[in-house]
């Protein structure tokens, strides 16, 4: 039979009032005491019942954290800053993956509440403005994470995606390339709109420069493999001399792609990517990146997230930061 709390008073011999107080505010307890109510706890086995605690405070030391995906690095170091600075404030964090799924994400924010989280970060697939309204009436406060609120009724931390798009191509401008294809998806992730047009208009205020644009179903390398394949199967004089890819994944996948038809990078095709991930410099050719500060957004969310938890009637904020080009030898000028 599983250990209670009242089994631990009488193994050592004091009150419940006692031993709870050892678990919550050890302060109010004699040094006695506490080392006689350790005992019992590891002689019983005792594992506290954080579940009812919880239902009887109200709340819980968790927040939740749901993203798009947990493969991407970018959101592995998101979750990484957001952890760190929840552990500075006694905070736990559970993460949720929605792999970009509709359905998931509505049941991660549905079981976040059932588990009375202080709070929710969400890097949210598509539009759920609804359920988090839904959520904050019911005392649940949620931020958005890699993506700005559209009508700023919450907060949010996100990048100048446009602007990133924008800087990628107009350094392969720069460097003497002339035909950009953008590859990377789906097209109903706001991120990926928005980095694509960016770069699109950059191209078209650049006089001589050919735009092509190849989506994919999503943003993995395996989809940035089938994006070289695509590209190797054309003819020399059909494929583009610049390759502008949605984010770093599909960046690797489309350099294999190449790379395994003889396709010299950055002779013959420039590459560059998007979010600077650990893994983009480590790259048979190391490869450039747009840059966000994965961990500093996650910081950013749950200090913003704690700020709501306190005062609920708070004005949101709408905290933005730049991009900035992370130039390696997949984009050598042009020669």
């Amino acid at each position: 039979m599983t250990a209670n709390i009242r089994d631990v008073a009488e193994r050592a011999g004091v009150s419940v009032g006692t031993v709870s107080n050892v678990l919550n505010h050890r302060e109010k307890v004699s040094p006695d005491a506490v080392r006689r109510v350790r005992e019992a706890i590891e002689e019983l086995g005792y594992v506290r019942n954080d579940a009812a605690r919880q239902l009887r405070v109200g709340r819980s030391s968790t927040v939740g954290l749901v993203v798009l995906d947990v493969r991407n690095p970018f959101f592995t170091d998101l979750a990484r800053g957001a952890e760190s600075e929840a552990a500075r404030h006694g905070l736990s964090v559970i993460l949720g993956n929605s792999d970009e799924d509709v359905e998931r994400e509505a049941g991660y924010l549905d079981l976040f509440e059932e588990q009375r989280v202080r709070g929710i970060l969400i890097s949210p697939y598509r539009e759920v403005g609804p359920q988090l309204r839904r959520l904050r009436e019911r005392g649940t406060p949620a931020v958005l994470v890699d993506r700005r609120s559209e009508d700023e009724l919450f907060s949010s931390v996100s990048l100048d995606d446009e602007m990133g798009g924008r800087l990628a191509a107009e350094h392969l401008i720069q460097t003497g390339r002339r035909w950009i294809l953008f590859t990377g998806g789906p097209f109903d992730i706001r991120q990926i709109v928005d980095r694509e047009a960016g770069a699109r208009r950059a191209v078209e205020a650049a006089a001589g420069v050919t735009w092509e644009t190849v989506p994919t179903p999503a943003a993995s390398v395996a989809d940035g493999r089938a994006t070289g394949e695509l590209i190797a199967a054309r003819a020399p004089e059909d494929r583009p001399d610049a390759i502008f890819a949605a984010n770093d994944l599909v960046a690797m996948g489309v350099l294999q792609g190449l790379a395994g038809h003889g396709i010299r990078v950055p002779e013959e095709i420039a590459i560059i990517g998007f979010d600077d991930i650990d893994f983009a410099s480590a790259a048979v050719v190391p490869l450039s990146s747009i840059r966000q500060p994965s961990q500093l957004m996650g910081e950013t969310a749950l200090r913003i997230l704690l700020s709501e938890i306190d005062d609920p009637d708070g004005d949101a904020q709408q905290v933005v930061f730049e991009p900035e080009l992370v130039v390696r030898a997949s984009t050598a000028p042009a020669v």
